[in-house]
């Protein structure tokens, strides 16, 4: 519960400091890059050596595709239902499959499961979240939006390979056998717990909650999907598999996230309703500080 009104309490501060003329409109995206390049990195590097392989992995590394598939699924046949345009199906269908799993999904599982479970949110991120944002991604963009931002093989490719926490997690994977000298374990310590606040300042700082009246329903729908349906979906696939643990329990938590501010800002580049965009983001991220609470009691 302390990690759990640390996060509140930072982002409240981000909130906060939107307001003071000092900081620039840029704060936000400024400390993302950091944590993106710097504080991420260093806690994959320092968590995943403690990774003990077992079958249990597998949950963390495949439960977003299958999550993916379900709610693609979803927001297609009531797409066709409630005669959805080309620009909210296309948004839908970015937005819901993909889960803030990374900026918010680690401290979040931090701040209720503790350091310890912190590597089974970044497989479940690495190798779910980013790389569906990197391929299915790039296919949703490209068919439903404008034609000059379609993806080749190569560029989805190299959108991989230079991405600083993929390459971190393949270095974490690569030094595995290897003890990190005591300075550098102290290193990325500090690195690593700069994450946990800048993540939650950024979020507060950019959070926009404007309801528009005119993506109310669809705005209803999608978050009902990916706030609810989503977790209860991944909680009955695990316990009809008899899957448990908490690399278990992880997984479904990280699949109550709500959708992915950088898959929303692709979105708004690509047109795809930035309307409805903003306020899957924003509303989500609120929400979520709500429906996560009671997701981690049904665990």
């Amino acid at each position: 519960m302390e990690n759990f009104v640390v996060t509140i309490t930072c982002l409240l501060i981000g909130m906060t400091v939107r307001r003071i003329p000092a900081f620039p409109d840029e704060t936000g995206n400024v400390l993302n890059l950091f944590v993106l390049y710097i504080s991420l990195p260093a806690l994959v590097l320092l968590k995943i050596p403690d990774l003990v392989f077992s079958k249990n992995l597998l949950v963390p590394s495949l439960m977003p595709w299958v999550i993916l598939l379900l709610s693609c699924s979803a927001i297609l046949l009531l797409s066709k239902i409630l005669k959805w345009d080309r620009a909210t199906t296309g948004c839908l269908l970015l937005l819901i499959p993909l889960g803030n799993t990374s900026f918010l999904g680690i401290p979040m599982v931090k701040a209720f499961f503790g350091d310890h479970a912190i590597p089974y949110a970044v497989l479940y991120d690495q190798l779910g979240s980013f790389l569906a944002l990197a391929t299915y991604g790039s296919f949703i963009l490209a068919f439903y939006g404008p034609g000059e931002n379609s993806p080749t093989l190569a560029s989805i490719i190299k959108k991989i390979i230079s991405f600083p926490p993929f390459i971190a997690l393949i270095l974490a994977f690569l030094l595995r056998a290897i003890p990190y000298p005591s300075i550098a374990v102290s290193l990325l310590k500090i690195l690593s717990s700069t994450l946990v606040p800048l993540v939650m300042i950024a979020v507060g700082f950019q959070l926009t909650l404007r309801l528009n009246k005119e993506v109310t329903s669809q705005l209803c729908i999608g978050l009902s999907i990916k706030l609810i349906a989503a977790p209860i979906a991944a909680l009955l696939i695990c316990k009809i598999a008899g899957l448990e643990g908490e690399a278990v329990k992880v997984s479904i938590f990280e699949s109550g996230m709500p959708p992915m501010v950088s898959a929303g800002a692709l979105a708004i580049l690509a047109n795809l309703s930035p309307k409805l965009t903003a306020a899957l983001v924003g509303i989500g991220i609120i929400l979520s500080f709500i429906t996560l609470p009671f997701l981690y009691q049904l665990l």
